[in-house]
């Protein structure tokens, strides 16, 4: 794993220190950022990203390195992702990393207009996390939301969401989506 661009660019990324840790593939975590980069017209410093089930932190991390203001990364175990965000020490202030269920997140003082989830697959969490993160205040009105779920997977998208679009990179699908707020 590695940094695909942005600052950063090359940089390599400890792999996961445990096998319930499956990891956003580069090739589609790179057609992913290329949409995003479409989407955002490139403005990365406007954008404050909230990683969810965030593993390895890999994504949150080319978000950075791509300039984000901000990362939050939430995931059960935060072992890999803080091995990883260590490897970039002069960006500290920027990364915040919490242990928790993302099924149960309480209320957040902090906003953010950007969301990444990668739950585990087929376990009905993305669902679970996406009310907890709407049902804490975790996002702004208008928040763009990618959703990485098993390509075959189907789950119940809470109301106050938005699919936009949807694209499929080998096994997984991802769900481009607006929180309505």
């Amino acid at each position: 794993m590695r940094i695909i661009a942005g600052k950063y660019r090359g940089k390599k990324l400890k792999s996961p220190l445990t096998d319930k840790i499956r990891p956003t593939a580069d090739r589609a975590r790179e057609a992913v950022f290329n949409i995003l980069n479409a989407r955002l017209n490139q403005n990365w410093p406007d954008y404050a990203l909230l990683e969810i089930f965030a593993g390895t932190g890999a994504f949150g991390l080319e978000a950075l390195s791509r300039g984000v203001k901000k990362i939050c990364q939430i995931d059960i175990d935060t072992r890999t992702a803080a091995a990883n965000a260590a490897l970039f020490p002069d960006e500290k202030a920027r990364i915040k990393l919490l242990r928790a269920d993302a099924a149960k997140l309480g209320t957040s003082v902090e906003k953010f207009n950007l969301l990444f989830m990668d739950a585990p697959y087929n376990q009905g969490l993305s669902e679970k996390a996406l009310a907890s993160v709407a049902n804490g205040g975790w996002l702004e009105p208008g928040a763009l939301c990618l959703v990485e779920i098993e390509k075959k997977e189907q789950i119940k998208i809470p109301e106050n969401y938005e699919v936009l679009e949807e694209r499929i990179y080998g096994l997984a699908k991802i769900l481009f989506m607006e929180f309505k707020g």
